[in-house]
């Protein structure tokens, strides 16, 4: 239930800002899965097993994506 009041609290802030929240959350959510799909690549080409990878090598890896697509 608390996590329902907060949701409609953001989406409240969201339209006193002018930003359609389900847009806003739909972008990023589309942002998130290309990043993602581009960690997997990545991970590919580089022979990483993102399984057995450690949180060092996915943030390394998850900086590389995020730096490949805002360029």
């Amino acid at each position: 239930m608390e996590l329902g009041d907060l949701l409609f609290s953001v989406v409240n802030v969201a339209r006193k800002l002018g930003v359609d929240a389900e847009t806003a959350l739909r972008s990023a959510a589309d942002k998130f899965i290309a990043r993602f799909e581009r960690v997997q690549l990545l991970a590919t080409q580089r022979g990483i097993d993102v399984a057995r990878s450690d949180l060092a090598q996915l943030d390394a890896l998850w900086n590389d994506a995020k730096r490949d697509l805002d360029a």
